[in-house]
């Protein structure tokens, strides 16, 4: 990744030609800097793989005006984080004083004085580097360095809610190491620390698609979110995954099934329903895990998810 890439992002949105140049002349040095003419332009922009880390956003707009937009960015769980500066005329600063119940965090006036409206800009960019820092320490589990339960249930709750709107699949993957406890009891606390460590990188690099997802789930268990993904596929990423931990061949003399770690995998997969709920996905991927297990471990065992939904009554 180049230099160019790792800037920071502002997106302008103005339906004004005029005022849109003057503000990429004041940051396109030293910020990656793009701009929409639309509501619908900047919604989508915002939602894209590379989304800003501000956006400036007029608020006399036609059609869905500034406030309207600032509430959609807000109550959209892939946007709702990001800073909203309101561009005014002086005329209407009282009005932008609406655009905090929106979700607002600053305004800057019409015309604008380049000084004050750099300062502002960069403040709140500083502020969004900080809290990225923040929350990716929050929500990264210290000893893998892949992201912890806490991140891993928020993430479930939105492609849950989008696999539901959009008719997609989803598919969710539990794994654990097998005899884990005795593979602690035999090399100490330390190699299973490191074990965990290198399933992790292992499975990190294995599940490369956009939008999969890893998750320490607890101890030595993980969790995969696999989006737009159905049981026959879900299975074959499950496979590729048991093999390349196997390929680790990390010594395993007090296994029962082989004389290097193994893993079991639970693996559910289907359409979300309105009769189900996330806490329904992970059960029933949990509930395969446990199969996997009883079944001799070392193994996959597969469930459609529609087999959690409770009976018609």
């Amino acid at each position: 990744m180049t230099e160019s890439d790792q800037r920071q992002r502002i997106l302008i949105v103005d339906d004004t030609r005029e005022n849109i140049d003057l503000l990429m002349e004041l940051f396109r040095d030293e910020y990656r800097v793009s701009a929409a003419t639309t509501p619908e332009r900047a919604l989508k922009l915002a939602r894209s793989d590379q989304p800003p880390d501000i956006v400036l956003l007029d608020i006399l707009m036609p059609g869905m005006n500034g406030y309207q937009v600032c509430a959609t960015l807000k109550s959209d769980a892939r946007t709702r984080n990001i800073p909203v500066v309101f561009v005014t005329a002086v005329s209407e600063v009282m009005d932008a004083a609406k655009g905090f119940d929106a979700g607002a965090v600053d305004y800057i006036t019409k015309p604008f004085h380049p000084p004050v409206v750099k300062a502002r800009v960069r403040l709140h960019l500083e502020l969004r580097k900080k809290y990225q820092l923040l929350e990716t320490y929050a929500f990264l589990d210290a000893l893998t360095e892949v992201p912890n339960r806490r991140r891993f249930e928020q993430t479930l709750e939105d492609e849950w809610n989008r696999a539901q709107r959009q008719g997609d699949d989803l598919a969710l993957l539990f794994f654990d190491v097998d005899y884990f406890k005795m593979f602690n009891d035999t090399y100490g606390h330390g190699q299973g620390d490191e074990c965990l460590r290198r399933l992790a990188t292992t499975a990190s690099r294995t599940l490369r698609r956009s939008g999969d997802f890893l998750a320490r789930y607890g101890g030595e268990e993980f969790v995969v979110i696999l989006p737009r993904t159905d049981l026959e596929h879900a299975r074959a990423a499950a496979e590729t995954l048991s093999r390349a931990v196997d390929a680790l061949a990390l010594p395993h003399a007090t296994s029962q099934v082989e004389p290097f770690v193994t893993i079991s995998i639970g693996v559910v997969a289907g359409v979300p329903s309105t009769r189900l709920s996330p806490a329904d996905l992970v059960a029933a991927a949990d509930k395969a895990l446990y199969a996997a297990k009883h079944a001799g471990r070392h193994r996959i065992v597969t469930t459609p998810l529609d087999s959690a939904a409770p009976a018609p009554v």
